[in-house]
């Protein structure tokens, strides 16, 4: 199979806008399976890569989660627009483990130790360029250095919830967690991290 750079051609872009983050609108031809140039439109929508981590205390078996407003999700039938979520944010050109820890800082007041890097995937890959990077983290109360809740100048109100691992899990299945990058780690730490049953620090 050709490599995706031999079946582009007469790739044009231009800005829609940069108001906040970058619109682009791109147009180019792409060499279908069977054999006819296809031209194609497609809107990008480029706000930068970011990070997020799980933070779980395995002496308590609880992790930390965090509550804030959203207004996409208000406009889109989330009543309130208060979202659950794992500490995340945007790597503004940090490497991404400084950024999460940075962000882990900000958004709960611990400092934690080490920071595993567990996954990376696109969060929206139909219309935006973002890639986020997952990271699994412990924490326990005496690494509570400030007070958290996210940075005021930044608009930022950020709320903290801590869920066993079994309340976690079971958010998950009634659907009252309804974020995809918390799902998505969540998930994996039920089948390879620290929700597992059985598991160890180390494995």
């Amino acid at each position: 199979m050709k490599q995706p750079s031999d079946r582009l051609r007469n790739v044009r872009r231009e800005t829609l806008s940069d108001a906040w983050y970058t619109l682009y609108r791109y147009r180019y031809e792409y060499l279908r399976s069977d054999g006819r140039w296809d031209a194609q439109v497609r809107e990008v929508y480029d706000r930068g890569n970011g990070a997020a981590v799980l933070l779980y205390d395995p002496g308590r078996s609880r992790v930390l989660l965090t509550r804030q407003f959203r207004m996409p999700t208000l406009v889109n039938g989330n009543d309130g627009g208060l979202l659950v979520e794992v500490c995340a944010g945007l790597l503004d050109n940090d490497h991404p483990e400084v950024a999460i820890r940075k962000e882990i800082l900000e958004e709960t007041g611990y400092a934690v130790g080490a920071v595993e890097k567990v996954l990376e995937a696109y969060s929206t890959p139909g219309a935006v360029t973002e890639k986020l990077h997952y990271y699994l983290a412990a924490y326990s109360p005496e690494m509570k250095t400030g007070a958290g809740g996210g940075v005021e100048a930044e608009s930022e109100d950020i709320e903290l919830l801590e869920y066993t691992y079994e309340e976690a899990l079971g958010a998950v299945a009634s659907g009252d967690i309804r974020d995809a990058k918390t799902l998505v780690i969540l998930q994996y730490a039920a089948l390879f991290g620290p929700l597992r049953q059985g598991w160890q620090p180390g494995q």
